[in-house]
């Protein structure tokens, strides 16, 4: 399986900035993971929209997959309680 190139929106990229910084580092761990996997098991698929949904701790982090160009777009990084909204 070819490496899927992950890119961070910069609304992302402000959004991570603005979090504690143990947890920043958890977040960007998962976020590197997304290269060589774009589907681990812990990530969901949110209905009705063509986003995954990927688990760290109380957070959650957003993204897309575009698997004709192997790009991952993550798109919001929040707290579980705001991310949605």
């Amino acid at each position: 399986m070819e490496k899927y190139k992950v890119e961070i929106k910069k609304s992302a990229v402000k959004e991570i900035k603005a979090l504690p910084s143990q947890v920043i580092r958890k977040i960007l761990a998962q976020i590197a993971s997304l290269s060589d996997n774009p589907r681990p098991s812990q990530s969901l698929k949110m209905s009705g929209e063509e986003k995954y949904r990927m688990r760290c701790g109380d957070y959650r982090i957003l993204y897309t997959i575009e698997d004709n160009v192997l790009t991952v777009y993550v798109v919001k990084v929040g707290h579980r309680r705001e991310v949605y909204r």
